[in-house]
């Protein structure tokens, strides 16, 4: 026997004893084994096999197994909780490992997501257990107050059931009852209720049977008044706890009432009629009576074992066991643990770990608004969006108010009868998606989508007066025909306020199931969520930190899909630079420009939007969103001759323009002076002198010449008639000018939020892997070039792989290497970071484009010239990595001739696509190159992190409340009408407050005598000037929306 086989040997030994004590059968075994010799060959296994080996076991009994008349069934009836006991490894390291596992072995995607949904079942529960334990202490007697238990003969078997006891059967009870609803088993808020309906049902029992009352807790506020007295007798009429423990326990009684009549009482009236549950069905009472008691816990663990067994879950119970700890991994609360020993580091822990799963990080780009919570519960933040969408819907119905029908039809075509239609339609498909389980909950199911249907329809709604409204501001009497029947807008806004509701009960949401149940591109669905943020101001932080989440999805990776309508737009347009979308003064202003040009302006004057209330700062309206069209079309055909079979339709409109042979000769850069007739509405012409500049989408940009001392304006290119003559082509080189217009439209705004969070992950990475400045705008400008200039490397990819090869090529030209261990290693402490981006790339396939550019196909072309050295990052085996060979020089990083799509890590990615489109760009940046008189590529700017402040805020749907940022700089507010109080933290007098309490109490404004003083109230701020009214200060805001606000 070799050495390499005596490690396999002795595994395979400790593998069989494994599946003795499983008794697991051998066609599992079989299958298990041989997935565990084919991964342990292609990757590093780090830790201990028998845990590898319980991955590979828990997939082999997940398979369908034929059964005896029945067909096949899922699983072969293994626990789980055995298997993971067997193989010493908990809960917590089990589904880190398990992801790894999936990801290797590439498994079904129905089976990644199954193992998803049982993460979240248990973290669900791991949450709802931590908040079990102190309710149960509150209501009932702790064991150490439990008087001790009197020996009973043999014939005497039925005892009473102890406190111990009674807090076990009540947690199987509720842990049954949540495996019998899917639907909900996930939802953090009515799984909680759920938890409060068996807290009620087992409270009510102890009350109506006269000889269990010892088991409560005297001290608990609940009981009835007259409790204590000797002469208690219960109501004769049913009893129900549950707002007393909403009340308590910061529940929501509506949500607790709906889950106790709708799926509560049900299912335990089931569980009575199959004499599960013994005692009076009628009144759901009886089975903590002596006589009962034993056989109800006993006929309830043994069902609850069966459907733990059939699913292929987790045995909860597991939480109440006496080694809890070690099964699950972090410390878990007990019934017999004092309160103060349960809030040591070690239990705060759990709280992080446990709760990971549930917890909405705050992205990179919101960091530097929001902090990070770490020891929030996930429970009470649930219960709190919960609340919030509720305040906000309060008063609200299913359907327009009289004030967005009234606008509604006041449009020239009203779009209310096909908004209600879409709606309807909407609800159907939602409703039969999820009809689509088996099982008896199916109606339950359907009831609960049509449930978070309506709250997203009175959402909706609120929201679609609210944009209608600031979009009435901007415009003025514009007709809003155009954007209100725009299909993809309303179904887009609906999609986003069932994600919220979705999300409100199940964090951290269900993206992007949403957008593919309604079968809404990504590309299209992501316009609408700053909208909506802007639009509502009463959304919960949380809410609002997952659409930043769920738009930072879209712009990395959802947007970038092979059938995104992206695609479609970048036929017509060309991809822009950063500087072309990006405000001037968001950009690095450095003097070593390194002869870019960069036209940097300085910031506008105007005054700060975050300082002044009642304007929403947006900086676009729904029609630069939805209705423009795409860039730089008209501009690139101003001199092409039409294809065959164009029509007139799409020809450059009432334009007649010759094309003269000179143009074809002029190189980039040169300027052309010329004349253009302009025809005015009137019918009356008039010839002016222009510019004409080559540019480098193959058109022209007209620059106007002075005319006696008196500039004109740009010339559109749909406004040049007749013809143009060429009078003389000047070799002259032009100046780009200081303040170029910035690119308008949908695409240019997608490209502008890409540029920013690209530069602000890129920003955090540099700093981790310590890269000094200078590097850092290199691999800035090797980035910006991969995006405009080689942009089909997108397709089906993510925007961190190309950051990450960026920072690993550049690094490695300048000499100052960083390996893609390391980076990787400081990318996965970002908060979007995912294994997948680094361990599964796409490499080829048949889904990519077989098109490239003439510029990636030089670039390829050259891709075995190296002047600048070996920039090949050669083996690399990390951890769990698939280990590639080098790539030959022949491999093609193009398409596949029908074959399957191929995929591999980050560095096969490197070898075999990245660098044969970005080699001949980055050798430019090295030393060789240098020292060869070669100048490298001007440097791109740098976006600059963003000093503007978070939005305003709503504190109360019932009265206009706001709170807003102040910024040390700026005005304390311009002129307040009267009925306005405003108050500054550590600035104002104490009388304002007051006067705001006595304006929400009697809901009266402060009247014009008390505002004097106000007027004259000096603070430390900069005085705002007096000379801007509301309506310069209006039209200035909306100028300053359009030109910088991102």
């Amino acid at each position: 026997m070799s050495d390499e086989e005596e490690p396999l040997v002795k595994i395979r030994t400790r593998f069989e004893d494994l599946c003795r004590a499983l008794n697991m059968d051998e066609e599992a075994s079989t299958e298990a084994w041989k997935s565990y010799e084919n991964i342990s060959r292609n990757f590093t296994l780090e830790g201990s096999e028998l845990h590898w080996l319980a991955c590979a076991l828990y997939v082999a009994c997940r398979s369908s197994v034929p059964t005896v008349g029945k067909g096949t069934a899922e699983g072969n009836y293994v626990s789980l909780t055995r298997v993971l006991r067997c193989s010493h490894i908990s809960l917590i390291e089990f589904f880190s490992k398990m992801k790894k596992w999936q990801d290797m072995a590439k498994l079904p995607q129905d089976f990644c997501q199954s193992t998803d949904k049982l993460e979240r079942n248990f973290t669900v529960s791991a949450v709802i257990f931590k908040k079990y334990v102190p309710i149960f202490r509150s209501i009932f007697k702790t064991p150490s107050e439990e008087p001790l238990r009197v020996h009973r003969s043999r014939k005497q078997r039925r005892h009473p059931c102890s406190v111990s006891e009674l807090f076990n059967f009540c947690w199987v009870l509720y842990v049954h009852a949540k495996g019998n609803f899917p639907m909900i088993s996930d939802d953090l808020v009515n799984s909680y209720h759920l938890l409060l309906c068996a807290l009620d049902l087992v409270l009510t029992n102890a009350l109506l049977c006269s000889a269990r009352r010892d088991l409560l807790n005297p001290n608990f506020k609940g009981l009835p008044e007259d409790f204590s007295s000797r002469d208690y007798r219960p109501p004769a009429g049913p009893l129900c706890f549950m707002e007393q423990l909403c009340e308590l326990h910061d529940g929501l009684v509506l949500e607790a009432k709906g889950v106790k009549e709708h799926f509560w009482k049900p299912f335990i009236k089931k569980l009575f009629h199959k004499r599960i549950l013994r005692g009076k069905e009628d009144s759901l009472s009886g089975f903590l009576d002596p006589m009962n008691f034993g056989d109800s816990f006993l006929s309830l663990s043994r069902l609850y074992e069966e459907q733990v067994l059939a699913s292929g879950g987790l045995d909860e119970r597991i939480f109440t066991g006496e080694g809890a700890s070690e099964d699950i991994g972090t410390p878990e609360p007990s019934l017999c643990e004092e309160v103060e020993n349960q809030d040591s580091s070690l239990y705060r822990l759990h709280t992080s770990l446990a709760a990971s799963v549930l917890k909405v990080s705050t992205p990179l780009t919101g960091r530097k608004y929001v902090q990070e919570v770490h020891l929030a519960s996930p429970l009470s933040t649930a219960m709190k969006s919960v609340g919030r969408l509720h305040t906000l819907l309060s008063g609200t119905k299913y359907g327009p108010s009289s004030k967005l029908t009234q606008i509604l039809r006041g449009c020239s075509r009203d779009p209310s009868d096909v908004i209600s239609q879409r709606l309807k339609d909407m609800l159907d498909i939602f409703t039969q998606h999820h009809e689509d389980s088996s099982d008896d909950s199916k109606g339950m199911e359907k009831d609960m989508a049509v449930k978070f249907f309506h709250l997203s329809e009175a959402l909706y709604y609120r929201i679609l007066e609210s944009i209608v409204e600031r979009e009435k501001m901007i415009l003025g009497d514009a007709d809003l025909s155009c954007i209100l029947e725009q299909d993809v807008f309303h179904r887009s806004l609906l999609a986003c306020c069932l994600e919220i509701v979705t999300f409100s009960y199940r964090p951290p949401g269900d993206f992007p199931r949403v957008i593919h149940t309604f079968q809404l591109p990504a590309y299209h669905f992501y316009k609408v969520i700053e909208v909506l943020v802007r639009s509502e101001q009463g959304l919960f932080r949380e809410v609002v930190k997952h659409l930043n989440q769920v738009e930072e999805q879209v712009l990395e990776s959802l947007a970038w899909t092979s059938n995104s309508p992206l695609w479609h737009s970048l036929q017509s347009a060309q991809v822009p630079t950063c500087q072309e979308v990006m405000p001037p003064q968001y950009l690095e202003q450095n003097e070593d420009s390194g002869g870019a040009g960069v036209a940097l302006t300085p910031a506008s004057q105007g005054p700060d939007l975050s300082t002044i209330t009642g304007v929403s700062p947006s900086p676009t309206t729904l029609q630069d969103r939805y209705g423009s069209p795409p860039t730089g079309g008209f501009r690139r055909r101003l001199f092409v001759d039409p294809t065959e079979g164009e029509t007139s339709a799409t020809r450059t409109p009432p334009s007649s323009v010759t094309k003269p042979s000179l143009i074809a000769t002029i190189p980039a850069g040169q300027t052309v002076v010329a004349t253009a007739t302009v025809t005015a509405n009137n019918g009356q012409t008039l010839t002016i002198p222009v510019q004409g500049i080559p540019n480098e989408n193959g058109g022209f940009t007209f620059i106007p010449v002075q005319v006696g001392g008196a500039t004109l304006q740009p010339l559109p290119a749909q406004n040049l008639t007749s013809t143009l003559a060429v009078q003389s082509a000047v070799t002259k080189p032009v100046t780009k000018a200081a303040s170029s217009p910035l690119r308008k439209g949908s695409l240019s705004l997608f490209f502008r939020k890409v540029f920013h969070l690209a530069s602000v992950r890129l920003r955090d990475l540099c700093a981790k892997l310590d890269i000094p400045t200078d590097l850092r705008r290199k691999i800035w400008t090797c980035f910006e070039h991969s995006l405009v200039h080689s942009t089909e490397m997108m397709k089906d990819r993510h925007l961190d792989q190309l950051l990450m090869c960026a920072v690993y090529v550049m690094a490695k030209v300048t000499k100052e290497d960083r390996s893609f261990q390391n980076i990787m290693k400081c990318y996965r402490t970002q908060p979007q970071a995912s294994s997948n981006v680094y361990r599964s790339v796409l490499i080829s396939g048949s889904t990519r484009s077989s098109s490239t550019t003439d510029t990636n196909q030089s670039s390829s072309s050259d891709s075995r010239k190296d002047p600048g050295g070996d920039i090949s990052p050669g083996l690399t085996r990390s951890s769990s990595t698939l280990v590639t060979p080098q790539p030959s020089g022949d491999s093609s990083s193009s398409a596949v001739d029908g074959g399957e799509e191929e995929r591999g890590d980050l560095i096969h990615f490197y070898n075999d696509v990245y660098i044969k489109q970005m080699r001949q760009f980055a050798v430019r940046y090295s030393r060789s190159s240098l020292s060869t008189g070669v100048d490298p590529p001007p440097l791109c700017p740098y976006p600059t992190l963003r000093t503007g402040s978070p939005r305003r805020m709503l504190l109360s749907s019932k009265h206009s409340i706001y709170i807003s940022p102040h910024k040390s700089g700026s005005a304390p507010c311009p002129a307040l009408p009267r009925d306005r109080i405003c108050y500054y933290i550590s600035s104002s007098p104490p009388n304002r407050l007051q006067e705001i309490n006595s304006m929400i109490r009697t809901g009266e404004t402060p009247s014009r005598k008390r505002s004097i003083p106000l007027d004259k109230e000096t603070s430390p701020k900069r005085v705002c000037p007096d000379n801007h009214t509301a309506l310069l200060r209006r039209l200035q805001d909306i100028a300053n929306d359009r030109s910088s606000s991102h």
